[in-house]
């Protein structure tokens, strides 16, 4: 045998507003209260802490920096007009190396 009584003509007093409630029909809430069928509240999804999506920051197959110059060749045209003769096609060559770290 159990306990406890199973009640059947058992009367409880709600926590809620204090009426008298049949011990088998009152429930008990979230909060611990013991309350009657009329009065009984459901936890709302609100008061539920929110899932946090975590996004991935990791590399699945990551390949360290390559460190090289960066080569930029540099040359200007020149406009060939009347009183300007280029002898070459380009005035002024040259090269630009770009390095960083």
């Amino acid at each position: 045998m159990g306990k406890f009584a199973t009640g059947k003509f058992a009367y409880g007093i709600s926590d809620r507003s204090g009426f008298r409630y049949k011990l088998n029909e009152m429930k008990r809430e979230w909060t611990g209260m013991l309350v009657g069928r009329d009065e009984y509240e459901p936890k709302q999804p609100q008061l539920e802490p929110r899932v946090k999506a975590v996004d991935p920051q990791a590399l699945l197959n990551p390949r360290p920096d390559r460190v090289e110059p960066l080569d930029v060749p540099v040359a200007v045209p020149l406009v060939e007009g009347p009183a300007f003769r280029p002898t070459v096609g380009f005035g002024i060559a040259g090269a630009v190396t770009v390095t960083t770290s």
